[in-house]
């Protein structure tokens, strides 16, 4: 009979232990506003099963998140990016009856939700960043200084790289025009600075500092990568640490440095991951010595929760 009543307070102690965690997912990642997320350069919704957030959307929304994937322009300027995104969150309201959203954007991403907040701030609660090229890319004024406005390498190079990007279009189902032309100017250091000029909410005033932590209602945050290679059997990682030679030793993912992923308040600019780990690509194969990448996504979207956004 002792035996019997110790097994019972034993299991009782056991499940009240566990309550408290159960209780604390659920809702974890339930923000008071939609999440839309906003994939990078040659990026997609969706291509079949395969996602660009790769197991990160469902994630937000597996404790409560209502989490939308936002389609524009694989390759194209920041701002026809960014006009397109505004159309796409204006249905994302209409179809909800949210009064905002929080935007999420990857890349080239990055500058395409800002590029929202800036011209329509009441319809956005906060702009999270992720491995954003907010001061143009070292890859990019390579490319630029290397390849002359108007000559035929130019016009090879866009041919191949717009055929690219109208492949994913078309396996992701868009049907908008490739212009990788843009889409590399607006990534430029020039390019960076022209388009910062004429939305600077966010970015920082120095080199490598944070910026406004809220604008016009919109709060601003950021967070990146700096390890260019992070695991043997991603088919990626190799290609990613050779062009992050190209940063001369700043700390970089890969692709993006780490002061120019910097944007309002940031999170953290030095997780152990790469310009694709970001999104937890490939299919996951991300660092095992570092969080998660839908563990970082699930703590921002509680982070938004807490603050009633």
């Amino acid at each position: 009979m002792i035996k019997r009543i110790v097994q019972w307070i034993g299991m009782a102690l056991l499940a009240l232990s566990l309550f408290p965690a159960q209780a604390l997912a659920q809702g974890y990642t339930q923000t008071k506003y939609p999440i839309v997320l906003v994939h990078g350069f040659l990026g997609w919704d969706t291509i079949g099963p395969y996602g660009y957030w790769f197991g990160i959307a469902d994630a937000l929304r597996r404790d409560g998140a209502q989490v939308h994937i936002a389609q524009v322009t694989a390759a194209n300027s920041t701002e026809v990016r960014g006009e397109q995104l505004l159309a796409y969150v204006k249905r994302v309201l209409a179809a909800t009856g949210a009064q905002k959203v929080n935007l999420i954007g990857h890349s080239h991403g990055g500058p395409t939700v800002r590029y929202v907040a800036s011209v329509a701030p009441q319809l956005v609660a906060s702009v999270t960043s992720v491995g954003g090229v907010h001061k143009g890319a070292p890859l990019a004024d390579i490319v630029r200084g290397s390849v002359a406005p108007g000559s035929f390498s130019e016009a090879a190079l866009a041919s191949i790289v717009n055929g690219v990007a109208g492949t994913i279009a078309f396996l992701s189902g868009d049907g908008s025009t490739q212009m990788s032309t843009a889409a590399l100017a607006s990534m430029t250091t020039a390019g960076a600075a022209a388009f910062n000029s004429r939305h600077p909410q966010g970015v920082p005033r120095t080199a490598c500092g944070e910026g406004d932590y809220q604008v016009n209602g919109v709060h601003y945050f950021s967070w990146s990568g700096a390890q260019p290679f992070t695991n043997l059997l991603d088919p990626l990682d190799g290609s990613l640490a050779l062009l992050s030679l190209a940063f001369h030793g700043e700390k970089n993912d890969g692709l993006v440095g780490s002061c120019s992923s910097r944007l309002g308040r940031v999170i953290r600019d030095d997780y152990g991951m790469n310009h694709m780990d970001e999104v937890n690509q490939v299919a996951g194969l991300v660092n095992l010595f570092e969080t998660n990448p839908k563990t970082v996504y699930r703590q921002q979207a509680n982070r938004l929760r807490e603050m009633g956004l």
